[in-house]
Order: structure tokens, then sequence, then C-alpha cells
């Protein structure tokens, strides 16, 4: 066998780290001895086919089970979703790099380029990028947000506004917002304008056309978001801007870098659960149904949400795509997350109840 200084060996090694310890343990210097012996002289580096067959064949045996012909679907199945829950996690840590909220100052500079000579009638300034009714998460509303209530979890905004009669008709209002926004630097992104019926008065004897036109612009990491109300009632907005901040650039790497962790942390801790209950393990049973529950509870919201958001997206304008954990059904059916991850503790922790020790030495020999 090479020498432990051998680079070639030392990189075979690394390789086999895909395999189980166990397996490892037993058949790992045969492995390793094959390997080295059939390399060219003057080779340092393992072949890319090569390195590609000891990472598929080890994470393969790290699921054990060598006659199920099931084992590595359901392997991806839980490794993709704990993946995806990775990656939505680290996108929202990432979140908290963005800078600050607009505050007063800035919305009020804002809102006299849009509406000139005027100062705003309200603001408000959100503590939190994202927030439950735009309120800082607390742990009182918690249980409403279990039960139902998660879609309100959602980004927060810097609001001001105008109320009263308008100082002039919408379309001009319209037209000088779009021209000063441009002489101010601001990228104008769609113009849309919505019109349904509203009451025109109390019983709702007759109905009026009420037209609300919206004027998306961004400059830098800031998105506006201009409505102009065309019958306002009498102590509404006729106007008012919405201002956010864009994604901050460290979210995509965030989320690829966690989401890839997150499913290979989901495999390995699969292929550990599979291995040990692949004997006769006392809780076999129970492990696999608490497996389907966890599948099940942590799937089912991300196949309703994902159709329900692109049919969202293209019937809405969006400045910007909704963020990851929405497309994952999070924090609306949140519950349904939170039951599905105490499945999967109780799943792992029976799996590691000890196994008869003809069991234990049949499982090691067999990988």
């Amino acid at each position: 066998m090479a020498p432990t200084g051998d680079p070639l060996a030392r990189r075979y090694r690394r390789l086999l780290r895909c395999y189980p310890r166990a397996y490892r343990q037993e058949r790992g210097d045969e492995m390793l001895s094959l390997l080295l012996d059939t390399a060219p002289p003057g080779q340092t580096r393992p072949r890319l086919r090569e390195a590609v067959d000891l990472i598929r064949n080890g994470m393969r045996c790290r699921l054990g089970r060598p006659a199920s012909s099931t084992v590595v679907a359901w392997a991806a199945l839980a490794a993709v979703v704990c993946g995806l829950f990775s990656a939505a996690l680290s996108a929202r840590i990432a979140w908290e790099t963005a800078e600050l909220l607009p505050g007063r100052a800035e919305t009020g500079e804002v809102f006299r380029t849009v509406l000139p000579d005027r100062e705003p009638d309200g603001v408000t300034t959100p503590s939190t990028f994202f927030g439950y009714y735009t309120q800082p998460m607390t742990m009182q509303a918690l249980d409403n947000l279990l039960l139902g209530d998660g879609g309100e979890y959602q980004q927060t905004a810097t609001d001001a506004w105008a109320a009263g009669p308008p100082a002039a008709p919408p379309e001009e209002t319209v037209a000088v917002a779009q021209r000063r926004l441009r002489e101010s630097g601001w990228h104008l992104d769609k113009v849309t304008a919505d019109t349904s019926d509203s009451c025109a008065d109390k019983l709702c004897a007759s109905v009026v056309p009420v037209t609300h036109t919206t004027v998306d612009a961004s400059r830098g990491d800031t998105l506006l978001t201009v409505t102009v109300n065309s019958n306002p009632e009498p102590e509404s907005p006729y106007l008012s801007i919405t201002l956010r901040r864009t994604t901050p650039p460290l979210v995509l790497p965030a989320a690829i870098g966690g989401g890839l962790l997150g499913g290979l942390a989901g495999w390995l801790v699969f292929g550990w659960a599979s291995r040990r209950t692949e004997a006769s393990h006392p809780a076999r049973a129970v492990v696999k149904v608490l497996f389907g529950v966890t599948l099940l509870l942590w799937w089912l919201p991300v196949l309703v949400s994902v159709p329900a958001l692109a049919s969202h997206h293209r019937g809405e304008p969006h400045p910007q795509w909704h963020p990851l954990w929405e497309w994952l059904g999070q924090p609306t059916f949140s519950l349904f997350f939170l039951v599905g991850s105490v499945s999967a503790l109780l799943g792992i922790a029976l799996a590691t109840l000890p196994r008869p020790d003809a069991d234990r030495l049949s499982t090691l020999a067999s990988g």
C-alpha cells in the first residue's frame, strides 16, 4: 500500500469518507489498495469518473438496505425538503444585512418629490423587515401564527399618505409624480390601473367606479410604490407611498449555501436512521411510519403553495419575488412544519434504541 504521505492516497481517503464509518473500517484499506494498484504511474489526483463513482456509491451505501428499490427516492425527498427549509432559514437570516427601512426624514423627502409642496398627513416606520401585522413577532402572537394566521407575517414597509380633497385630478397627479421621480433619479418600472365599483352612499343604493393607479419605481436598494385613488372617501388617502428594501445581495448565496448543507444533512441523517433500523430493530415499523408522516407534513404545504404563488405572481405585478419561505407554505402552514419536526425528532430518538448484538454485527458487515 502507498505510504500515508502519498497525495493520491490522501485524496482517495477523502473520497472514501462518503462511505459509512463501519464500512470504511471493514473494507476501506482493501478499496484504497485496489484504487492505488489500478492507478496509472504518475497519477496524483483521482480521475473525475472515479471521484463521481466513489461519491455516488458512498452516499448510496450510507442508506443501507441494499435490496431496496425505493430507499434512494425516499432519501432524495428527505434531502430536498431539508435543503429547501434550510435555504429559507438562511435567506431570512441574510435579510438582516439589508439597510434599515427609510425613516421619517427620507420618507418625507420622497413624498414631497411625488407630491410637491405637501407634507404627509401620516407616516409609519416599522422596526423590522418582516412583521406580523407589520409589528415585530412576539411569543403572544405565536399561537395565532400557528393556527392559520401565518399569512400575515409579511415584508414590512414605510408608508406615508395624503388625505382630504385631492389637489388635482388623478391623471395630473400621476403624470406629475412620474415626471418628478424621473428627474430625481428613480427608475419607473410599471404603471397599472385597477378599476372597481364602490358604494356611493351608506345604503349602497348606487355605485361609482373607483380607479387605483399604481406607479412602481426603484432607486438603489429602495422600492417605491405610489398609489393614487380617483375617488377617495372624505377622510381616506387619495395618494399614498410605500417604501421597501430590495432583497440584499447576500440572500442568494446564503440560500444556496444553506440549502446545500441542509440537503446533505438530511441525506446523512436519513441514511443513519435507515441503517439503524434495517435489521430487526425494535422500533423499525414505528420509525417508518413517523418518517412518512414527516414527509407528508413537510411536502404538502410546498405542493399547495408553489402553484398558488406562481398564479399570484402571474396575475399581479411584483417589483420583487415573494421570499422563499412563502413558496414553502411558511409560516402560513407552520403548524404542519412543527408537527412534522416533532415526528422527525421522535423517529430519530427511536432509531437510537439498541439492537440485538447479532443484528448489529450484520448491519456493520453490510455497510
